[in-house]
């Protein structure tokens, strides 16, 4: 509800102007205010829809933590704290997160994730792009790899 200024002593046409400027001033706002953050959402999105492509340099990297029984269970154990929220339990972009935050993470059981390098999935998780974040700084180096050994059981299923 607007509140209507007092006016005292006015014309009522005056008061009648002075009403409608107002109005029209909170309309405009409004107005701003939707179309910023429906440009806002559509960069976004198109942000989100390029090619995610790794380094030359990063791609090429080496795993150096051997995909062994202990280490799949470690890399399982932190998918399910850190990206199954997102990805889903099996990697198929169905996580709860998904219709809460209006998101389309990667599909991880998507055979076109088998043919990535391990330095490029590495890569990925530790830069983030959003939404998704850079966990370089949240997940230890060795973690981040059990991460990309974990994430390969997926294209198996």
């Amino acid at each position: 509800m607007i509140a209507r200024p007092v006016l005292t002593g006015q014309n009522p046409c005056v008061a009648l102007a002075m009403t409608l400027r107002l109005r029209c001033r909170l309309s405009v706002a409004v107005l701003l205010t939707v179309l910023i953050a429906s440009a806002l959402v559509a960069l976004s999105e198109a942000q989100s829809k390029e090619i995610w492509n790794a380094p030359a340099a990063e791609a090429q990297k080496k795993n150096p933590v051997a995909a062994t029984q202990s280490a799949l269970a470690a890399g399982q154990k932190i998918y399910s704290k850190t990206c199954a929220m997102c990805h889903g339990k099996t990697g198929d972009a169905d996580g709860p997160a998904v219709i809460e935050l209006n998101i389309h993470p990667a599909k991880l059981s998507d055979p076109k994730v088998a043919t990535e390098s391990d330095g490029a999935l590495f890569w990925k998780i530790t830069t983030g792009k959003k939404p998704m974040p850079a966990y370089g700084k949240r997940l230890s180096e060795t973690d981040r790899w059990h991460l990309v050994n974990y994430i390969r059981t997926f294209s198996k299923r």
